[in-house]
């Protein structure tokens, strides 16, 4: 056996240097990859499960605060928690019921102005450039109606598809407001029970940087909860000055969308930019896109960086390809889960990196104020992430 060894370590001795440091790095990183191939397997699996638990903890992030608020004032947190349940569901219910009463009352609107913009289109045909005749037209039209019928089976199999998909969406809102209720009223409790599996000695450490992580969630529900307000008030402002139809419910879904970074207010003003056109013309459509791009503006150069605060700063370029990522594994449900996961983990590592978070002790960390829940350095400094040169950045935590 010594003679083998001995034998071994000649032949390793003889290996370059470089081309062992490379193989053990690469072995190393065929493993790391092979590990999150499996967890993506198992998540796209459990989607089902794994999607509406997400959506549950961001709506925990954002209401988690209120009942505590209640519960420090008195109130059984019990009572609280039914309280901000039954307020958050009222307020989107009223919402709801407010968007497709504006939906109904605007539609005829809307379709005297496509049948306008239809006649205005068949004219530019006929008397434009084009010179297309009555017979030619209508055969453009009989083609589509037979693309139609020849296409029939395929329509009715997506119709089919969609019924199926809308009953896993509403299974799915079920599973998240069941899960919510548990997330809110003992949130706390589940935690400490999950952090069980973490060894003795670095429990502590775990817990803290646990709690950090959820402390930058709700730093960026509550931001990104208020740019898409302001998105949806900017664009909204837009439509209702160009008399565009459907101004609530355009409004809406740019509301929706803004939980997307940077493409989720994109795709949605795309489609308000769209109705502008086909509805009122070109002119105004360029005037919506004009306050698309303004809005957009006004969110990646100062809302962004103002609310999204200390906890939460995230590289655009980490943002992209987090959204990026979500969409290959799970649609537009993983471009809504990324970035918020993103945050929590930079944050998470930020903390299990800090010296200063060895001393801390996770009743410490209160999670909702995460402005004042970062890291902090053992020279006094709060630890903040990479800034846009990527240069570490520190500010004083007890100075300006």
């Amino acid at each position: 056996m010594i003679g083998v060894t001995g034998t071994e370590s000649k032949i390793s001795d003889r290996v370059p240097k470089l081309l062992r440091v490379t193989a053990a790095l690469s072995w190393r990183f065929v493993a790391v990859v092979a590990a999150l191939y499996v967890v993506f397997q198992v998540v796209g699996f459990l989607a089902t499960i794994v999607i509406p638990a997400g959506v549950a903890l961001l709506l925990a992030a954002l209401l988690s605060p209120a009942v505590s608020q209640l519960t420090r004032a008195g109130m059984p947190r019990g009572l609280s928690t039914g309280v901000v349940l039954v307020g958050g569901i009222a307020v989107v219910g009223g919402v709801l019921t407010f968007v497709i009463t504006e939906f109904s009352k605007g539609l005829p609107q809307l379709q005297e102005q496509i049948s306008a913009s239809l006649d205005t289109i068949r004219g530019w045909l006929k008397d434009g450039p084009l010179h297309l005749s009555d017979v030619q037209l209508q055969q453009y039209l009989d083609r589509v109606v037979e693309t139609v019928k020849e296409n029939q089976s395929e329509i009715t199999s997506g119709a089919l598809t969609t019924a199926a998909t809308v009953g896993e969406l509403l299974t799915g809102l079920l599973l998240a407001l069941f899960t919510l209720i548990f997330f809110l009223h003992d949130g706390d409790g589940i935690w400490r029970f999950m952090i069980r599996v973490v060894p003795q000695d670095v429990r502590g450490r775990a817990d803290v940087a646990g709690r950090r992580g959820f402390a930058s969630l709700v730093s960026y529900v509550r931001a990104t909860a208020l740019v898409a307000v302001v998105d949806a008030v900017g664009v909204g402002i837009g439509l209702w000055i160009v008399d565009v139809p459907l101004v609530v419910p355009l409004s809406a879904l740019v509301f929706l969308g803004a939980f997307i970074p940077i493409i989720g207010a994109v795709i949605t003003g795309a489609v308000a930019v769209l109705v502008a056109l086909v509805a009122n013309g070109p002119l105004e459509a360029l005037i919506i896109l004009a306050v698309l791009i303004g809005v957009m503006q006004l969110e990646s150069h100062v809302l962004q960086p103002l609310l999204l605060g200390r906890a939460v700063k995230l590289h655009p370029l980490a943002v992209v390809l987090a959204i990026t990522t979500g969409l290959v594994v799970s649609g537009i449900a993983g471009a809504l889960l990324s970035v918020p996961l993103l945050a929590v983990l930079n944050s998470g590592i930020r903390s299990l990196l800090s010296e200063s978070d060895k001393a801390v002790e996770p009743g410490e960390v209160d999670v909702h104020e995460p402005q004042e829940s970062g890291p902090v350095d053992t020279g006094g400094e709060r630890v903040e992430g990479i800034d846009d040169t990527g240069d570490p950045t520190a500010e004083h935590s007890g100075k300006k």
